[in-house]
């Protein structure tokens, strides 16, 4: 199957032999990836293919025993040779081979997984740790169940790609020289010329047939990859199903695809067949007239009985390799499409890279600086304009704006997600393109708007800020962001489990969660992007005099929606689609009475509304 090439839009008809150079080059470079995994292990690799050779000769060697125990048990032989005592020792030369080809084969397998284990492991990872070093557009545009599946695929094809080529094909190959040398050495060249034939004839209709499936398996796979991502997409946001009725409208999204899956998967089982029916004849009618040539010379004379058993017994031990051919191409093409498209993944480049050599970002002090940022998520895009401003060491400097005006994506940019189109952000003189990624986001520390936990215990996700933290330290920093008297309140305190995605938790709750776990980082640069947007109002006013005392030591960015929040700010910047309109303090902004002292009246008569409602409200 070529991995370049998607039944989705089958436009122009391509040339086989374009598709069949393509799939080549794309194994070629499947095999490639994979050899420096098994070099790790050449000694292991060099043992299990000589355990290989070993149980193939053993069992290569049956078939003649047997001939020569059938031939002795001839009553005429017998006369000659004297007594059972021959066959006596060749049914123990007979059992002992037969034992050798077992254990071999079992010693081969003992030997041999551990490299396939650890190049799963590591392929894997490789993987993993790639997909955390892709740019957040690469991970904002993915589907993540589609993703997962590539991997788990591509995991997986590994395993059958090494098992098969070591554990089938070579052995296949060996066992085909080994048979058509010795029928070559023991009978006339009709007996090797009808087996090779055989051979031929069965491999062609094998790959002829599994590359016409392909098509079908291929749809199959894009099916499954499809239905399992509209599945996770509509579990994710259960909620949302819920609040507008939508659980038909989803269940029909997902039996869309469940419905070509069936489809695809029931011509592929059809075709399964006609496969097998096709391996059958080609089988039956070799072994037929191989059986006719062998009768033939026992008439004339000219072959034993023994001899029959033994071109018997060689083709049934070359038939039940062959009979797996089928199954084991199609295994092997989607195993090696399998991970070609987990490899693509490698081949996303990263988009925000370290330089050569960069040094880790040294801190003194700790101040933020954008000089004449421009920045746009596409060039048709442009989200800030010409943006400069300073956050001095110790000091806290306010973001605010309307929605859009490009807030959150200075915090985004800060912790260097994306490159910036032209100027410069630099932590204490140092342009953060210039030092590593790692060192810049291990100095700064955020509480996000909307924030996400892991599906695991709330210690779990406080300590995430720091995993390496003291019991005694997970409990301050939690004390602090005023989150402890509620988990001590929780059945299960420290060990509950707050969901997928904290769905279990409350908006304020997971926001001061997200608090300590940043609390717990220790960060020499806060950013606070409406830390408390989630909180009432009670709560707000203990966690902002606690973010407060926080700030006084701390370089911080606060990302603002509540004006009342930011008004010991050292200083306000009016953000106004993507432009710096105004800047200041709080006193000297009001003054000005442009649109932050337009802002801070609509939030006041707001207030002021929601106050007499409540008043109003009868009991």
């Amino acid at each position: 199957m070529s991995p370049h090439h998607h039944s989705s839009a089958p436009a122009a008809p391509v040339n086989s032999s374009v598709l069949a150079v393509k799939r080549t080059g794309g194994d070629r470079r499947v095999l490639t990836m994979l050899l420096p995994y098994l070099w790790q292990f050449k000694g292991r690799v060099g043992l299990a293919l000589l355990l290989l050779i070993a149980a193939k000769l053993a069992n290569i060697s049956v078939p003649l025993v047997m001939k020569n125990i059938v031939d002795s048990l001839d009553k005429s032989q017998a006369a000659l040779l004297g007594s059972v005592v021959v066959p006596l020792a060749l049914l123990a030369t007979y059992g002992l081979l037969r034992l050798s080809s077992t254990m071999f084969a079992e010693l081969r397998d003992i030997v041999f997984v551990k490299v396939t284990q650890r190049a799963m492991r590591n392929i894997a990872l490789r993987v993993f740790r790639h997909l955390h070093a892709l740019s957040l557009r690469f991970h904002l545009d993915r589907h993540t169940g589609g993703v997962t599946r590539d991997v788990e695929r591509g995991t997986r094809g590994i395993s059958t790609i090494m098992s098969y080529m070591l554990f089938s094909v070579i052995p296949i190959l060996l066992e085909i020289t080994l048979v058509v040398f010795l029928l070559g050495a023991k009978f006339d060249w009709t007996f090797v010329a009808i087996t090779l034939c055989a051979i031929a004839i069965y491999i062609v209709t094998t790959i002829s047939i599994t590359e016409w499936r392909t098509q079908h398996r291929r749809t199959m796979n894009e099916m499954d990859s499809k239905a399992n991502t509209k599945a996770i997409d509509s579990l994710l946001n259960y909620e949302t199903v819920k609040y507008f009725g939508n659980e038909e409208f989803e269940a029909g999204r997902y039996d869309k695809n469940l419905q070509r899956y069936e489809a695809a998967a029931t011509k592929s089982e059809t075709s399964l067949g006609l496969l097998n029916a096709a391996q059958s004849i080609v089988i039956a009618t070799a072994v037929t007239l191989l059986m006719w040539r062998a009768s033939e010379g026992i008439v004339n004379n000219k072959l034993t009985l023994g001899d029959l058993v033994m071109v018997n017994a060689l083709l049934i031990q070359l038939y039940i390799p062959l009979n797996f051919l089928g199954g084991m191409y199609r295994e092997l093409r989607q195993a090696f499409t399998d991970m070609e498209k987990m490899f693509n993944l490698l081949d996303e480049n990263r988009e925000v890279q370290d330089k050569p050599n960069a040094k880790p970002l040294v801190l003194n002090g700790a101040s933020v600086k954008f000089e004449n940022v421009n920045f746009g998520y596409s060039e048709r895009r442009q989200i800030l304009h010409d943006v400069s401003f300073e956050v001095p060491a110790g000091k806290t400097v306010a973001v605010v704006g309307s929605s859009g005006a490009g807030k959150s994506t200075m915090s985004r940019l800060l912790f260097r997600f994306y490159d910036i189109t032209s100027g410069k952000i630099l932590i204490d003189g140092q342009d953060i393109r210039d030092v590593t990624q790692s060192s810049v986001r291990a100095s700064l520390g955020i509480v996000p708007q909307d924030t996400v936990l892991f599906n695991d215990t709330i210690r779990y996700n406080i300590a995430y800020g720091r995993p390496d933290a003291t019991d005694e330290d997970i409990r301050d920093a939690a004390r602090r962001s005023h989150v402890s008297d509620f988990i001590e309140r929780l059945p299960d305190k420290w060990e509950s489990m707050v969901g997928e995605r904290g769905l279990k938790l409350s908006g304020g709750e997971k926001q001061r969660v997200a608090i300590a776990r940043t609390l717990l980082k220790n960060p020499a640069i806060m950013i606070f992007d409406e830390a408390t947007s989630a909180l009432d109002s009670a709560t707000e006013k203990a966690i902002q005099a606690e973010l407060r005392e926080i700030a006084k030591d701390r370089t911080t960015l606060v990302i603002a929606h509540r004006l009342s929040t930011i008004i010991d700010a050292d200083e306000i910047l009016v953000l106004d689609l993507g432009r710096i309109v105004e800047r200041g303090s709080f006193r000297d902004l009001l003054d000005a009475d442009g649109k932050f002292a337009q802002m801070w009246r609509l939030q006041q008569q707001e207030e002021a509304k929601n106050i007499d409602a409540m008043i109003l409200e009868p009991a």
